[in-house]
């Protein structure tokens, strides 16, 4: 390791090529850079999901958007955009490069992109020796030594350069124009934002981390009944149908699917008392913000658990957990769909009584016992 030339780093450019979520996970890890090397400023390469988000993350001064061709994201991806982004990079001139990762993703597409744009020091995790693409490496170590939180991860790669921080909390700031819109929206449907309300996110992008609709609806229906407390409903426009078929029969719920952006579904969560999520974005912005999350949380993988923030993680072990599949091989979405209304339901009122766990939620063991 190069720890000491990493303390003269000035400009340093974090790589996160995944998504909204990913990009919040590793927000800790950025405080971390900024705190620990002073003066520095940080850019973020990135998807354009995740550069969504970094405009509300102040430890990120400046994002470039990368459309990467060795990840999912990069759909509309142009071969020539590889040349033109080592080009543009090399002329920014970065000191230092850190890339982030999930144990799954190879790193060394993004070692060459910084290698050959220029830039000396390269921090990532790695499975093999990578030679010369890597200045400092952290051996891979996961899945088959152990498992860590996504935020744990990230953190211990920069801690190996000298980077650390006391506040390992996510990091996400709510304009107050967003939220100032936000109480206004809550007021107009008669909802006021300091009583008790309950926002609901049902969607995600992945099927195989969608709770069921009848199971939504029975949860909102419990809930209306224990409580009489408004329910919101958030997601996107194309989201819509499927929330408004959630609420048929149901007064005293709302829908806000696509009528918010992404600062006002910020401001909306953190002014909620609690918040029922899929394992997706919401739920991260939810931990960030710290809004009490319930994470109906499939087992597609063991990382990505609400971090640092109330919650409930409700999920029924398979034996294929860990699949990493955005459609359930087997067809049946059990470590989901086995998790009952009732269930979620006590979950929520946890929360919003502000009762401990009964005991610290644990994920499975990676293999089956």
């Amino acid at each position: 390791m190069t720890a000491a030339g990493w303390q003269q780093a000035k400009r340093i450019l974090c790589i996160r090529l995944d998504y909204m979520g990913d990009v919040l996970m590793s927000t800790p890890a950025i405080r971390a850079l900024k705190q620990s090397f002073p003066g520095s400023e940080i850019t973020l390469l990135t998807s354009s999901s995740g550069a969504a988000v970094a405009s509300f993350i102040p430890e990120i001064d400046d994002v470039i958007v990368y459309a990467a061709p060795w990840l999912k994201s990069s759909a509309e991806h142009q071969p020539d955009a590889d040349m033109e982004m080592i080009g543009m990079l090399a002329r920014r001139r970065f000191d230092a490069a850190v890339i982030f990762t999930v144990y799954s993703q190879n790193p060394l597409p993004a070692a060459m992109l910084c290698y050959f744009a220029g830039i000396p020091l390269r921090l990532a995790h790695c499975r093999e020796n990578p030679y010369s693409l890597l200045s400092d490496w952290v051996r891979e170590t996961e899945p088959q030594e152990q498992v860590r939180h996504e935020v744990r991860r990230q953190l211990d790669l920069v801690a190996a350069v000298g980077a650390r921080t006391d506040d390992e909390r996510m990091s996400l700031r709510v304009p107050s124009a967003a939220a100032a819109r936000v109480v206004d929206r809550l007021q107009s449907m008669g909802i006021d934002a300091a009583a008790t309300w309950i926002a609901m996110h049902p969607g995600a992008t992945a099927a195989s981390r969608r709770y069921p609709p009848q199971h939504w609806r029975e949860v909102a229906r419990a809930l209306r009944a224990t409580l009489d407390c408004p329910i919101v409903f958030t997601g996107s426009a194309e989201e819509a149908s499927l929330i408004d078929d959630i609420r048929v029969g149901l007064p005293g719920t709302h829908s806000l699917a696509g009528q918010l952006d992404l600062g006002q579904l910020a401001a909306l969560i953190a002014l909620a008392p609690v918040l029922v999520s899929n394992n997706t974005g919401p739920a991260h912005i939810a931990a960030a913000v710290g809004t009490p999350v319930v994470d109906l949380y499939a087992l597609t993988n063991p990382q990505h658990t609400p971090w640092k923030v109330p919650s409930r993680v409700l999920f029924r072990d398979v034996p294929c957990r860990y699949c990493y599949k955005s459609v359930c091989p087997q067809g049946h979405n059990l470590c989901l769909t086995g998790v009952t209304p009732s269930e979620t339901v006590k979950a929520a009122l946890d929360l919003l009584r502000g009762l401990e766990p009964e005991a610290e939620a644990r994920m499975p063991p990676m293999r089956p016992a």
